[in-house]
């Protein structure tokens, strides 16, 4: 336990990404993408990493008034997780995201992947506020291929985004603030067609050039 602490710890401060290579084989039948040089394996890190299976879980699609269960989704897949009246981090990472459904769009592989960013913000973002935020961050609805998701309750979203995906918030104001905030970590996953983590990408600006390049592997493999 205090092994997996330091860990999350080390993660946050970006010490588990490229910091050395621990000179494992890169063969794993689940997997397109070859494993990344970090210091740590998958299995000591506290978030699903290459190689591992999502977390199966089934989260509300509020827009689309269905539900989607991570398991089941047989493209491969974008994730990250935000909340909408951010002005920081969340902005860049749902830009990312848009910037590669533009690209999909553009180059005629929308039918190909699905973006599925994750809310821990359920009390504000409904289904009316995250299409408005859809309009604000010109993601394109109705290509078909972007689906928010919304944990039912607080407790929900604690359970699935810090929980099973890994990524840590926390409200910096008191509840009875109508403007509280969030201090959180950033993660953008890559997800194959059968389930598994290609990539996980924790960093608060993700470059949608690798993000492009990282899919296009997975696509075609």
């Amino acid at each position: 336990m205090q092994r997996r602490t330091f860990l999350q710890g080390a993660a946050g401060a970006g010490l588990a990404g490229t910091a050395g290579c621990l000179g494992l084989s890169d063969s794993n039948p689940d997997v397109v993408l070859p494993e990344p040089d970090r210091e740590y394996t998958s299995e000591e890190l506290p978030y699903p990493a290459w190689g591992q299976r999502i977390p199966d879980v089934t989260l509300p699609d509020p827009i689309g008034d269905a539900e989607v269960a991570t398991r089941s989704v047989d493209t491969p897949s974008l994730y990250t997780f935000f909340y909408s009246h951010c002005n920081t981090v969340c902005p860049v990472l749902i830009q990312s995201m848009r910037n590669v459904q533009t690209h999909s769009i553009r180059e005629e592989y929308a039918d190909e992947v699905t973006f599925l960013p994750v809310t821990f913000d359920p009390e504000r973002d409904d289904a009316e506020r995250l299409e408005t935020y859809a309009g604000e961050m010109n993601v394109a609805l109705d290509a078909g291929n972007w689906r928010f998701l919304r944990p039912s309750s607080v407790e929900r979203a604690k359970a699935t985004v810090e929980e099973e995906f890994g990524v840590t918030f926390e409200r910096t104001h008191p509840d009875d603030m109508d403007m509280y905030m969030f201090a959180h970590s950033a993660m953008t996953y890559l997800v194959n067609a059968d389930g598994y983590v290609e990539r996980a990408y924790r960093t608060d600006s993700p470059d949608p050039e690798r993000l492009i390049d990282d899919l296009e592997t997975v696509r075609n493999g």
